[in-house]
């Protein structure tokens, strides 16, 4: 019991730390919250955004990005915009499509052959998928 006594001021020294370290982030997000908050009004109140692409429309359903982190959302998102699909995105819709004809088939042999290219893509699509961790990793 006298250990715990003695232990008491340390714990609640280093309880305290934390928390007087996240009361000052949160003045410092309270402030940038405010000055973001003035920009956004000045830009309305100048015109600034209005007009631009867009407008009046709800935003695009991205919930398929939800598993990537934002620079990878960004780079798919702008080659989406270029027309230019990266390989595993193509390798992903070709999964599909074959999923899709393998659920129709009933015949055994033509399953087998059609589990077979199945078995193939999701390969090479796991194959794609590696060489970008790897690339942005490095």
């Amino acid at each position: 019991m006298a250990r715990l006594l003695i232990a008491a001021p340390l714990l609640l020294q280093a309880i305290q730390g934390p928390i007087l370290f996240y009361e000052r982030v949160g003045l410092v997000m309270s402030w940038l919250n405010r000055l973001t908050e003035r920009r956004i009004l000045k830009s309305l109140v100048e015109g600034k955004l209005q007009g631009l692409e867009g407008e009046g429309r709800p935003l695009p359903d991205r919930s398929g990005e939800a598993h990537l982190d934002p620079g990878e959302a960004m780079g798919f998102r702008l080659m989406a915009e270029a027309g230019a699909l990266p390989e595993e995105i193509t390798l992903k819709k070709q999964v599909a499509a074959q999923q899709q004809r393998l659920a129709r088939l009933t015949d055994p042999e033509a399953r087998k052959v059609a589990m077979a290219e199945l078995a193939v893509l999701q390969m090479k699509q796991s194959m794609a998928e590696e060489t970008r961790r790897r690339f942005l990793r490095d």
